[in-house]
């Protein structure tokens, strides 16, 4: 066991135990995951994406986003249209119900964080996403 390995494990599980409080929290909320908030999100941002594009997006494989997409068509909160050109291709984006219901929702992180985060200088966050981005990117698994 090296010098780093307690510690960092320690870090990894506070990080794995808040994500999990607070995804109980967001799942009260109208019955979605965090993952499933966060993929109406980035819906909402564009004009339309196609299912690969916004697996890679989300970090999701294709068969994970695949069943998660499925229950948010389910719920009216996104649509699916079939290109005109390319029948093979489908664009997903969302309903109205999905931005209606992205309004009210709470954010994807808990709020002490966001706050303390936000007070932060611009370098200490870039610097603190870019460590998260790269321990995860170490992990090397896939969602």
């Amino acid at each position: 066991m090296t010098l780093f390995e307690p510690a960092l494990f320690r870090a990894i599980r506070r990080l794995q135990q808040a994500g999990e409080v607070h995804a109980k929290r967001l799942t009260r909320y109208g019955g979605l995951t965090p993952m499933q908030l966060l993929i109406l999100g980035v819906l909402a941002g564009e004009r339309r994406l196609t299912a690969s594009e916004l697996s890679g997006r989300v970090s999701l494989s294709a068969a994970t986003l695949s069943g998660m997409l499925e229950r948010l068509e389910e719920k009216g909160l996104l649509m699916r249209q079939r290109d005109d050109e390319d029948r093979r291709r489908q664009w997903l984006t969302v309903s109205d119900a999905g931005r209606a219901l992205l309004g009210e929702a709470p954010p994807l992180l808990p709020p002490t964080l966001r706050d303390a985060f936000a007070a932060l200088p611009e370098w200490e966050r870039h610097s603190l996403t870019a460590a998260l981005l790269r321990v995860a990117e170490l992990c090397g698994e896939a969602d």
